[in-house]
């Protein structure tokens, strides 16, 4: 017996018409329609708009986003093949990626000086989830072009050459290719390399060595997530099979019933342990064992108890801290302080998987600071290939700058992290609207009585108010949800302009449950109140100074004599006086005494420009005089 698409079903089948449409409008002829499975039993309490119907309104983030979309879409698509054709005995135009930087002092001037494999999935990826959140054509276009011109180095076995770790990003593109852009060519070539994997790939599944923390055998902890996601949209039992032989139980059992594990977790590689957790998260929404959910849901409690900075960063060397005041002490002398892009984009989905299977606001707390002070503070790729890899935050002042070598693994993540501002901001469930950050912005929100689109206003978090309208073509029910951020005091809601009693308990939803009428105006206050946060609980008074999420730094002035931050964080009120632009404060000590000196948020930051961030209150900062 047929039975009615469901709404789900309907939104998967989606990327494919639309892809159909496009080809057709080329003149090309469309591919019949991608055969929708029965899918998996969801466990999904909230969905976000996966990429679809959600545009970023003027802002320094809208900005950051469109500088990394041009810059991908004007690297060479010949450099992008130059290494997959070389190798596979085809005519190869263009050049290495990088290349043109390399030198004696850096032999490894570029990690795709081979071939591109270190990024390559996915900035296909990064390419079809821009095409599904703005109808980039062109992007798109690009991104088909190249899927067909490295599946011609594929040999007939379907040896592509990617080992563990870039066969996790090879298959994350290819399903975002298969899932937003419709390309079923993407599937068979994902369908054709994991056979070959599956052959030959070693399953010794050797857990992680805290002394080999980075180059890990083949890192194959992280493998399982995209098949997961692969099986899902096609039923396919080979991924399924293959997802299930990276499980790793050797590190996600140590959080099943803690979220302060006593051994087997520290020294080990920060980012692709934190990354691991997605796969965790795909099993527990393929399987429905709460297991595994009990693990994401106690691996975040435990990265925020012990591992997290004031940004929302982790690691130090790339490592998983002891917290024994290690994170601390790795301040004064660790200049890598945080594996930016990368680690932001472990924590983006981490995150989101969790927000997807418990509904709770919490989770939406660490994604809103690193918007800020993580991958949202990053440099701009520049070029040649240089991006921005560590974040610095010594205690004797750090900078922001390029890494020494081209196209890292960060200009991977980088597409995919920016693009993500689109899936971040809103979410959903069959009733109700949720808002789950505060960004220029706009929704359209599609339901069985009719479209709704939200318009969000606001210099947040430079600005403690938030304003969001209703565009409706007549009066429709249900609730609408907002994050009270757990770090927050005192917010308040307005409808159109008058005081609302809502509760607005930190770490869940405020609710506004109303017949809503075209033209209504909800306007959410989040008092930014100045505070200290430690780095750890060994160093109590080793602290970053914060406004909200906004992580401030105190630019250096080498010859200004030093001064001490007042005892009580009460006290930075008295002390810090706001200046130009929005955001930036200006150092005025309450005895009368002047210097000169300003606290910034660390996204204004720019490239070599010396800073503290963390500062010690009981002592002077190290300022040459």
């Amino acid at each position: 017996m047929k039975s009615k698409m469901q709404r789900r079903d309907f939104l998967m089948a989606a990327p494919t018409a639309a892809w159909a449409l496009a080809q057709t409008a080329k003149g090309v002829e469309p591919q019949p329609a991608i055969p929708q499975p029965a899918k998996l039993n969801s466990r999904i309490v909230l969905e976000p708009f996966n990429y679809q119907g959600v545009r970023l309104r003027q802002s320094q983030w809208q900005e950051q986003y469109q500088t990394a979309r041009d810059f991908y879409f004007n690297i060479p698509d010949d450099d992008i093949l130059q290494g997959y054709r070389a190798a596979a005995g085809l005519p190869a135009p263009g050049k290495p990626l990088g290349s043109e930087w390399r030198s004696q002092m850096s032999p490894r001037a570029s990690w795709c000086q081979a071939n591109s494999t270190t990024v390559f999935g996915q900035w296909l990826g990064g390419m079809s989830r821009m095409y599904r959140a703005t109808s980039d054509t062109a992007m798109r276009d690009k991104a088909v072009y190249l899927l067909t011109e490295w599946g011609k180095t594929v040999q007939p076995n379907g040896d592509c050459g990617h080992n563990g770790p870039v066969f996790d990003k090879l298959a994350s593109g290819l399903v975002d290719m298969y899932e937003y852009i419709g390309s079923r060519e993407a599937m068979a070539l994902l369908e054709k390399v994991t056979d070959w994997a599956s052959r030959t790939f070693n399953r010794a599944r050797t857990p992680a060595n805290p002394r080999q923390y980075m180059g890990q055998p083949n890192e194959w902890y992280k493998l399982s997530e995209h098949l997961w996601r692969a099986y899902q949209l096609t039923g396919n039992p080979m991924f399924k099979s293959f997802a299930e032989v990276w499980l790793y139980p050797a590190y996600w059992d140590k959080f099943a019933d803690t979220s302060a594990p006593a051994s087997g977790v520290y020294g080990l590689h920060a980012y692709s342990h934190v990354n691991t957790f997605s796969s965790a998260a795909m099993t527990y929404g393929a399987t429905g064992d709460p297991k595994y959910l009990r693990i994401i849901k106690n691996a975040y409690d435990f990265l925020q108890n012990t591992q997290c900075y004031a940004t929302g960063g982790f690691g130090p060397h790339e490592r998983l801290m002891e917290p024994n005041g290690n994170l601390g002490r790795s301040l004064e002398f660790r200049f890598d302080s945080f594996e930016t892009v990368c680690g932001s984009w472990a924590a983006f989905k981490m995150s989101r998987y969790l927000q997807q299977f418990t509904g709770e606001a919490r989770y939406g707390d660490w994604v809103e600071r690193l918007l800020y002070n993580g991958i949202g503070a990053a440099l701009p790729l520049a070029p040649g290939g240089k991006n921005f890899y560590y974040s610095d935050y010594r205690m004797g002042g750090g900078m922001k700058v390029y890494r020494w070598d081209k196209f890292t693994c960060c200009s991977g993540t980088l597409i995919l992290g920016l693009t993500d501002y689109h899936n971040q901001i809103y979410f959903k469930d069959a009733n109700a609207l949720y808002v789950n950050l505060y960004l220029p912005s706009e929704v359209t929100w599609s339901r069985p009585d009719g479209e709704v689109v939200l318009v969000q206003d606001t210099r947040y978090p430079e600005d403690e108010t938030s304003m969001l309208s209703m565009q409706l073509r007549r009066s429709m029910n249900f609730p609408l949800k907002l994050r009270i951020p757990g770090w927050s005091n005192d917010v308040s809601l307005r409808l159109n302009g008058e005081p609302l009693n809502v509760a607005c308990t930190p770490g869940t939803w405020a609710t506004i449950q109303r017949a809503w009428a075209p033209g209504d105006r909800v306007e959410i206050r989040i008092p930014l109140r100045l505070r200290y946060q430690p780095i750890d609980q060994q160093h109590p008074q080793r602290v970053a100074v914060m406004r909200g999420p906004v992580v401030l730094v105190l630019e250096q002035h080498y010859h200004e004599a030093a001064f001490r931050l007042p005892e009580n964080e009460d006290d930075l009120s008295k002390w810090l006086v706001a200046d130009t632009p929005p955001g930036v404060f200006r150092v005025k000590p309450p005895d009368g005494g002047r210097v000169n000196s300003r606290f910034w948020p660390f996204y204004m930051v720019e490239e070599v420009t010396p800073y503290y961030m963390y500062l010690d209150v009981n002592k002077l900062p190290f300022v040459l005089s």
